[in-house]
Parts: structure tokens; C-alpha cells; sequence
């Protein structure tokens, strides 16, 4: 059983994702075109398209198989693809292009959906690529209004000890915390 300190930093950790995700979505509803992303196969498709038949849709900016701790995170989310598309739908979108993409997904398992946002853009207008174009990693949550219209209503970066990735929080639990450890 947790001590009652431990209750009282567990309450306090609570606390304060919550006011973090507030100050993710303070700007409130963001208005996004419908970007022309690529599937797979080279084939356009447009942003709209990917929400299927779902009204809200997570896309992750992953930087490309170049990336260890991109890979690490997306190697995770096969676990909790079907879990999450039964509230949303969800999209990989790698910096990759699209050949390079569906080699790499294929090579690592992932069973969902994977695009390429390869020269388009959209990374960078989401705030996932630096001024140099260079991606970054994380995660958009984006909402299609009943008129077609798409914003975006959350997004979060990525990196060690964030809560999509939970190898960081299991290894603080170990003697010597993460050790050596580095994905490959």
C-alpha cells in the first residue's frame, strides 16, 4: 500500500498534467486546412480523409526511421492502436517519404495506418518542424466540425519521461533509473 506521501505526490503529478493539458489547449479550436499528405503507395490524401469514420483523429509527427526515439514510440502504439481507434482515428505521419515509410512501418510491425508528410509542410505548420524544416517529434489531436471544416483542439511534443512512452516511467522505477539505456 502507498504511503501517504507518495498518495500526496501522486495527487500532486495528477494535478498538474491537468493544468498542463489546459495550457496545451488554451489557445482553444485552431482552424487547418486540409493538407495533402501521401499514403504508402505515393498517393495523395488529403487530412479530411483520414478521420475514416470518426469525428476526432490523432496524428503523430514521427521524425523518420532516422529517429531511434521516434521509433521506440511508435513501436509502443501497436499495442494501443485498436484500443484507440475505437475513440478516434490515428495516423502516423513520418517525415520519411512514402516508400521509405511503408518499408520501415512494415520492417517494425507497425499494424496502423502510416503517411508521409514528406515536402509538405505540414509538420512545420503545426509546429513539428524548426525554422530549418528539421521535424520534430509529437503528437496533434484535430476535430472535423459537421460543416467538413478541421481544427486542431491539442497537441503535445515528444520526448523522454512524456506519457506516450511508457519505458521511461518503468524505468525510474529501477535501481539506477535508465541506466545505459538508448532505443535502437
Amino acid at each position: 500500500m502507498p504511503t501517504a506521501e507518495v498518495q500526496s505526490a501522486y495527487q500532486a503529478v495528477i494535478k498538474a498534467k491537468a493544468e498542463l493539458v489546459a495550457a496545451l489547449k488554451a489557445g482553444g479550436p485552431q482552424s487547418v486546412e486540409d493538407w495533402s499528405l501521401l499514403n504508402t503507395d505515393g498517393s495523395k490524401v488529403r487530412l479530411s480523409e483520414l478521420f475514416g469514420e470518426h469525428d476526432d483523429l490523432l496524428v503523430v509527427h514521427n521524425m523518420g526511421s532516422g529517429c531511434n526515439y521516434c521509433t521506440l514510440w511508435a513501436d509502443g502504439f501497436t499495442g494501443y492502436t485498436r484500443h484507440i481507434e475505437r475513440r478516434c482515428a490515428f495516423v502516423l505521419c513520418s517525415n520519411d517519404p512514402p516508400e521509405r515509410t511503408a518499408e520501415f512501418a512494415a520492417e517494425r510491425g507497425w499494424g496502423y495506418r502510416c503517411v508521409s508528410g514528406w515536402g509538405s509542410g505540414f509538420a512545420k505548420a503545426m509546429g513539428y518542424a524548426d525554422e530549418h524544416g528539421r521535424p520534430q517529434p509529437g503528437v496533434s489531436s484535430f476535430h472535423k466540425n459537421a460543416d467538413g471544416s478541421i481544427v486542431r483542439v491539442g497537441h503535445s511534443p515528444f520526448g523522454p519521461g512524456d506519457d506516450f512512452c511508457p519505458v521511461w516511467p518503468f524505468f525510474e522505477l529501477l535501481d539506477g533509473g535508465k541506466g545505459d539505456f538508448a532505443p535502437r
